[in-house]
């Protein structure tokens, strides 16, 4: 028997109906959703330490439950003595049953341990539907040991949702339960 999560549960019986009633949509399948939810760590000093990408990748994992893979340099820089296809960062996407557990627990769990927390800004849309935000502590996550954390790090997390509009994703997220500063709306 297979779990449905309950954030997935949500969007299919309570946000897809308030969002064709709040933005008057006719077909079921111009309703936006969440395709995709993109966590990104770069680690500046792995020019110099190697190891600080494979902490990266790890952490990653334990936040996600999933594989995550490193990045590696595309350009050569040599003021950051940076040379192309080092290992930089760090990144993991989620997709299906994995990235709505990921959702229910960014929003309930992780947010809230966010030190002076006051809302999510509502600038991280990018013209397109999609949203990013950067937390600047990744030991908020449960998952994170603080006794194996050498140093304090912060991450991406991209949502991408197949909204065509920056409105459309606004009210989507902000249905599913993601607390904005600006929720007048």
């Amino acid at each position: 028997m297979k779990i449905t999560p309950e954030y997935r549960k949500k969007y299919n019986e309570k946000v897809r109906p308030a969002l064709i009633k709040e933005l008057g949509y006719v077909n079921e399948m111009e309703i936006p959703q969440i395709v995709k939810v993109s966590l990104n760590r770069r680690v500046g000093e792995a020019v110099t330490d190697k190891k600080l990408v494979d902490k990266a990748v790890e952490e990653l994992e334990v936040i996600t439950g999933q594989k995550a893979v490193p990045t590696y340099a595309r350009k050569s820089i040599s003021n950051f003595k940076l040379r192309e296809g080092m290992p930089i960062g760090a990144k993991v996407t989620l997709r299906g049953d994995m990235m709505w557990e990921f959702v229910e627990r960014f929003i309930s769990i992780v947010l809230p341990r966010v030190r002076d927390f006051k809302g999510i800004s509502d600038k991280g849309f990018d013209g397109r539907g999609n949203f990013s935000m950067g937390i600047l502590e990744s030991i908020v996550f449960p998952e994170i040991n603080l006794d194996k954390v050498g140093k304090i790090t912060g991450l991406d997390v991209t949502i991408v949702t197949t909204a065509k509009t920056d409105k459309e994703a606004y009210h989507l997220l902000k249905e599913i339960g993601f607390p904005f500063k600006n929720q007048n709306d």
